[in-house]
């Protein structure tokens, strides 16, 4: 267990939206149209998705404050075609887009009364979920899309209780090929067969570096980007 609290995430969601926008404030075409690690996706893709990510998180909102079920995509054809069009966007647009869309989800946010929060709603992959946890959803995208930019923002900047919660989120996703992390702040894997379960050691951003498909250590197994 991450021991993570909704204080602690909304905390989080506020800080990689400021340190994503902190970069973003300062891109035009030039710096948008920059490759991220994401295959395919340059920097003006990750904005639209961020903008995209704040608007539908913000559909599941409504649900929780209305009662209205409302999905966060109508489709993921539609939720991709959103970010495709996004991305076209002159680079104030799209900045902008990224900025006030953040601002509608977190006034959403503030709205929410002690029961509202209790409310279930469906995420975008089938999973229900109390409105509680949509502000750790938000603080994933917002923290890890920073780094992606490439723009001064890396996992050590990021307090070490996100990197905790987010590195138990990864492990869950990646089970079995992946044990949970050790006391001592490793990580098992699996290999085929059934030699011995190998111990991955590395300080805390990297190894969320690596268990997020962002970063490659020496001796481990090779992962695709998480999220």
């Amino acid at each position: 267990m991450s021991g993570r609290t909704l204080a602690d995430a909304r905390g989080w969601a506020a800080l990689g939206t400021r340190l994503f926008l902190a970069a973003a404030e300062g891109f035009g075409p030039a710096e948008y149209a920059a490759p991220t690690p994401l295959p395919g996706w340059s920097r003006a893709h990750l904005a639209a998705h961020l903008a995209a990510n704040a608007d539908a998180l913000g559909n599941l909102v409504h649900w929780a404050a209305t009662g209205e079920p409302t999905p966060m995509y109508a489709s993921p054809e539609e939720r991709l075609a959103g970010i495709e069009r996004g991305r076209a966007l002159p680079a104030a647009e799209l900045t902008s887009w990224v900025r006030e869309s953040a601002q509608r989800l977190t006034a959403g946010l503030d709205a929410l009364t002690p029961e509202q929060w209790q409310a279930p709603v469906t995420t975008a992959q089938g999973r229900t979920v109390p409105a509680a946890e949509l502000p750790w959803l938000r603080a994933r995208e917002a923290c890890v899309h920073a780094v992606d930019l490439a723009a001064g923002t890396a996992f050590a900047d990021l307090p070490a209780g996100f990197l905790a919660a987010l590195c138990t989120d990864v492990l869950a996703k990646r089970a079995p090929a992946f044990a949970l992390r050790t006391p001592d702040g490793g990580v098992r894997w699996n290999p085929p067969g059934d030699g011995e379960q190998p111990v991955l050691e590395a300080e805390l951003p990297q190894l969320t570096a690596y268990l997020t498909g962002r970063q490659h250590i020496e001796g481990a197994p090779p992962l695709d980007p998480w999220l």
